[in-house]
């Protein structure tokens, strides 16, 4: 509608600068981008390691290499991947005596062994080494996916312990809701009520996606406007107050497009 049909000429100039405010676009925020789950391969047939790179990498995830059983643990304190898939037979140290090493480590990242060692003896020995999945190849592509997504998503909900009602741990994170602090390795973390609000929700839903509307939901009343840019602003806060926080074992992901999930880093 024209200002200058409803305001005398006198209220022209007050009026248009008016209606420019009320109808200015708001800035947007801009989402961060999600982090991609990281995942290591330990094999050594170089043709293999690529097709399973190319598969994974085109289903969203990142992918490193390793073609050295010696190097494999090494790397994985290094690299801190979400996920190892793990050959047994390898140069310099076999994938046994890898599941074997990680687990005397405390390292608590999720393993899928894909082998073509199919005696069962051999799968029961890598399970009761550490394994999380144990996969015979040749494996069927869609399959071993399945198999990775499930393993992902068993040792995200598995993380988290609960004390009590009030206290969350993830690994040497401890959350709790009573004196509403944030702690690693008994060092308390500063953070605001407001932010603790959020993470709190997070945690508590620890390996699953919650979407703008359910963390709206729970955190109505703390001045929320109702729209998807204040979720993705007081995330994004968040996120960066973990971030700068030295060693800090638990992070936010994004989902595009379905919301936010609190993960546990398993590599300490």
């Amino acid at each position: 509608m024209n200002p200058k049909g409803m305001f005398s000429s006198a209220s022209t100039a007050p009026a248009r600068a008016a209606a420019h405010a009320v109808t200015a676009p708001e800035p947007s925020i801009a989402e961060e981008p999600p982090v991609p789950d990281l995942v290591l391969i330990v094999e050594d047939d170089a043709h293999i390691a690529a097709l399973l790179c190319a598969y994974l990498q085109k289903s969203g995830f990142r992918v490193e290499i390793e073609p050295r059983g010696d190097r494999a643990v090494a790397r994985v304190l290094q690299l801190k991947p979400d996920l190892v898939v793990l050959d047994l037979m390898l140069p310099g140290k076999d994938g046994f005596s890898i599941c074997r090493d990680l687990r005397a480590a405390d390292v608590a990242t999720p393993i899928v062994v894909v082998t073509a060692k199919d005696d069962r003896y051999d799968e029961v020995l890598g399970l009761e080494l550490g394994a999380d999945e144990y996969i015979v190849k040749p494996a069927e592509p869609r399959v071993l996916l399945a198999r990775i997504s499930a393993v992902l998503r068993r040792s995200r909900t598995k993380s988290v312990v609960h004390l009590s009602g009030d206290v969350l741990r993830f690994g040497e994170v401890l959350i709790d809701r009573r004196s509403r602090s944030l702690r690693q390795r008994d060092e308390d973390i500063a953070i605001s009520s407001a932010d603790f609000d959020l993470l709190w929700f997070l945690a508590n839903n620890a390996g699953r996606v919650m979407s703008r509307d359910d963390i709206l939901s729970a955190l109505r009343g703390l001045n929320y406007d109702g729209l998807s840019r204040s979720v993705d602003t007081r995330v994004s806060r968040l996120r960066t107050r973990l971030a700068t926080a030295p060693g800090l074992q638990v992070t936010i992901k994004t989902v595009r497009p379905r919301g936010y999930m609190f993960c546990h880093d398993h590599a300490v």
